[in-house]
């Protein structure tokens, strides 16, 4: 968009931040988990972290958030890549959760040792009924108390393979009575015997997101790690874990996603979707997936406008598909060539032309460019095809179109 609008409020956050000398460069990172093909909601993700680095001299990373084998793959990786690509945006450095298992054990054993980390045997059950309710504090378990040198020789064997699925998990010690449900006791590992797309079965425990993700940003020194509304609540324990760990402190910031009128864009639903064969894979023209977008005939750059268009606030609000579909409108209105088709035809024959006349008219490609993006040649005889709904015989009144004893002018050419 060419008007000049004010900072959103990120925009106010990170210009404070640089001008301050709080950090000299604008790090952040797009980490999409490898279990599904980006859509329009993750396009305004993209178009934000990658926007801002290119806006304010910094880069991005792209992050695969891929800390649950069961659901991931190598296809999803390579879809997502093609779709920022696809969208114009290139990242500094490719990364994966999974780079970062061995320290992210490491900062495990560091809870244990420090006491803020325990070994429970809890079913799933079990431990949400501890966690007590929001008008309720928590109970602590008999694992609570475990000792130090225990939980660490239990969460060892966890790695070493010698328990199946769900037997324990390793939990925070946080706080079993606070206002936030997060902050009581989460899980930060669990067992899931299940081959990982880039580790193999060199693992058999898997960090949970919420311990995952803010060490990842801190090891890559994000600074500004921005994610959707419903992580605000995440932000409390994103921060416990660096400041127990101390370790760099990346810090998030939450903005309102995009929700899309008469669009489904949970990935899970989306899923279903090509699994139960109602539409013919991700890539499927009525997805609104990324992928299917560009299949439907949208551009990158009626993306990127739709996604500055709407802009970025703290509120969550409700986008008319309208919006999306009046910014391919106005792209291909200004960028795509003019040519003719003709769907239903019907012969046309000029009997006052000779019917070995053959001749090239000039017809322009796009007038709505300022060099009218060319010209192109266009061969005319006397049989031409036209349009079965051009042409009545017997006209209703104020037909402008064909009809016996009527004129008509033809684009490019002459009047028949």
């Amino acid at each position: 968009m060419s008007e000049e609008r004010s900072l959103n409020f990120i925009e106010e956050i990170i210009e404070q931040d640089l001008k301050s000398g709080k950090y000299e460069t604008l790090v952040t990172r797009f980490p999409p988990e490898p279990n599904g093909y980006l859509h329009i909601g993750h396009a305004k993700a993209i178009c934000l972290n990658f926007g801002l680095t290119k806006q304010y001299g910094g880069y991005t990373n792209l992050r695969f958030d891929d800390t649950n084998p069961v659901t991931e793959k190598t296809e999803y990786v390579n879809s997502q890549q093609e779709d920022i690509k696809w969208l114009g945006f290139t990242w500094k450095n490719e990364l994966y959760a999974s780079d970062y298992f061995d320290q992210l054990f490491g900062f495990a054993v560091k809870l244990i040792e420090k006491g803020l980390a325990y070994i429970d045997e809890s079913t799933a059950e079990e431990i949400a009924i501890g966690k007590g309710t929001p008008t309720e504090p928590g109970k602590p378990g008999a694992a609570r108390d475990r000792s130090t040198a225990e939980n660490l020789d239990l969460f060892n064997r966890m790695k070493a393979g010698e328990f199946e699925d769900g037997k324990y998990t390793l939990r925070a010690k946080i706080d079993l009575s606070s206002t936030n449900m997060l902050m009581r006791d989460p899980i930060i590992y669990r067992i899931k015997h299940a081959e990982h797309h880039r580790t193999g079965n060199k693992w058999c425990i898997y960090p949970m997101y919420d311990f995952a993700h803010g060490q990842s940003d801190s090891i890559e020194n994000i600074t500004h790690s921005i994610c959707t509304l419903e992580y605000v609540a995440h932000r409390e324990l994103y921060d416990w874990f660096i400041k127990e760990l101390g370790i760099y402190p990346s810090k998030q910031y939450e903005f309102a996603r995009l929700n899309l009128t008469n669009t489904v864009m949970s990935k899970r639903k989306l899923l279903q979707l090509v699994n139960e064969g109602i539409v013919n894979g991700w890539d499927d023209p009525r997805m609104p997936t990324i992928s299917g977008l560009r299949r439907r005939g949208y551009t990158p750059e009626s993306i990127r406008e739709f996604c500055e268009r709407i802009g970025i606030a703290k509120r969550e609000n409700l986008i008319e598909l309208s919006l999306l579909e009046f910014c391919i409108r106005e792209d291909l209105n200004k960028n795509a060539d003019r040519v003719m088709a003709v769907s239903d035809p019907i012969k046309l024959i000029i009997t006052n032309l000779e019917q070995e006349h053959s001749e090239m008219l000039t017809g322009e490609n796009n007038p709505e460019k300022e060099d009218k993006g060319g010209t192109r040649e266009i061969p005319f005889s006397n049989e031409l095809w036209i349009e079965r709904e051009d042409f009545m015989e017997e006209p209703a009144k104020k037909w402008f179109r064909l009809a016996p004893g009527a004129m008509v002018r033809l684009k490019h050419a002459y009047i028949v």
